[in-house]
């Protein structure tokens, strides 16, 4: 089996962030979305990857390199513009040849794995299988009908009226047979090739597609509210580890991370918390579910519930809650006329200041 994760996206809900970044590079307990994802398919013993890249190749290349480090042998597979999820295994064709494979959106995460559905699809081997979660609004989705012996009836994109709650999670099982699908269909009304139409061509052709339900935790991170609710649930997993510089003035509780180069001092950190490499926490006080990233300073500031991403400075705030802070930002107050105090920020961030945002 082969694996394809899906990178190429514009990511216009994380904006202002996905302006200097792509989305998948959001990190997620210190880590971006998109490793997570890789790590999900190795734990498959999957490892020839082909990612689909859009503009921002050169950054995600940057980042995840051949996957070596990853245990993985990844294959960038460029897409010139977004024409739709189905496009992306038409531009993978040549790599993907008649192999089974995982498809995977690199901006979603299932904490758990997808090892249970990995088994079922080799054990029943449909010609798709698709993974799905019980949601709260279908609508937002494309939503699956299935029989209760998990075999699918019907899918529907973003339907106003639904007749399920099970939505697509982002990960899909397929045969070859799906190129055949992929080719009988056109354009949807947006213009792009859909995976589901694609997917419903093998119902309407008699092939037998089944689903089967993630019942862990599932979360599609396209939204700063979904990464900070995402990073929650990854830190509530840490273990404690120090191996950077804690002073004796300064106090750890719970499951706090120190990462290497990192020192704290005259700070107190109520974990779970990640400080990232060779960052400054120095008379703060940081409330549970943070992380900092790397090459960081902050000073004099109270944070909790927040994600700050590398090299970003934070100074002289006080109940910064439910933000992220963006990459070489500065948040802090300088002087302004008549020796007033405005608070700075920086490109790229999405902050809250004693709970107003």
């Amino acid at each position: 089996m082969k694996a394809l994760v899906l990178s190429g996206g514009a990511g216009t809900r994380l904006r202002p962030f996905s302006h200097s970044m792509p989305k998948q590079l959001i990190p997620v307990a210190n880590k971006p979305v998109l490793e997570h994802v890789l790590e999900n398919i190795v734990a498959l013993g999957v490892s020839d990857i082909g990612v689909v890249v859009g503009d921002w190749e050169p950054e995600i290349t940057a980042v995840l390199g051949d996957g070596s480090r990853l245990g993985a042998r990844l294959t960038y597979l460029r897409q010139d513009k977004p024409r739709g999820l189905a496009d992306c295994v038409r531009v993978a064709r040549d790599f993907l040849g008649d192999d089974d494979f995982v498809m995977y959106l690199g901006d979603c995460m299932l904490v758990g794995g997808v090892a249970e559905a990995a088994e079922e699809f080799a054990r029943l081997r449909p010609r798709a299988y698709v993974v799905v979660h019980k949601v709260a609004d279908p609508s937002a989705f494309g939503v699956v009908e299935m029989d209760p012996d998990g075999t699918v009836r019907r899918l529907v994109e973003k339907p106003r009226d639904a007749r399920s709650d099970l939505a697509l999670t982002g990960v899909y099982f397929f045969t070859s047979a799906i190129h055949r699908a992929i080719d009988a269909i056109g354009p949807s009304a947006r213009g792009e090739l859909e995976i589901t139409d694609a997917i419903q061509w093998l119902v309407t052709d008699g092939a037998e597609v089944r689903a089967g339900r993630y019942r862990g935790y599932w979360k599609d991170t396209g939204r700063i509210d979904d990464v900070l609710e995402c990073n929650r649930k990854l830190l509530d997993g840490l273990v404690r580890r120090v191996d950077g510089t804690v002073d004796g003035a300064s106090e750890l509780d719970g499951a706090v991370v120190v990462e290497p180069g990192a020192r704290v001092t005259r700070s107190r950190i109520e974990g779970p918390a990640i400080i990232g490499a060779g960052t400054l926490v120095e008379d703060c006080v940081i409330g549970p579910h943070t992380s900092v990233g790397r090459d960081c300073s902050l000073g004099g500031s109270r944070l909790g519930y927040s994600i700050v991403l590398d090299g970003a400075e934070i100074h002289r705030v006080d109940r910064l809650h439910g933000s992220v802070i963006g990459r070489f930002a500065v948040v802090g107050p300088v002087a302004d006329d008549g020796d007033r105090q405005r608070l700075v920020i920086g490109d790229h961030s999405r902050v809250q200041v004693g709970g107003e945002r």
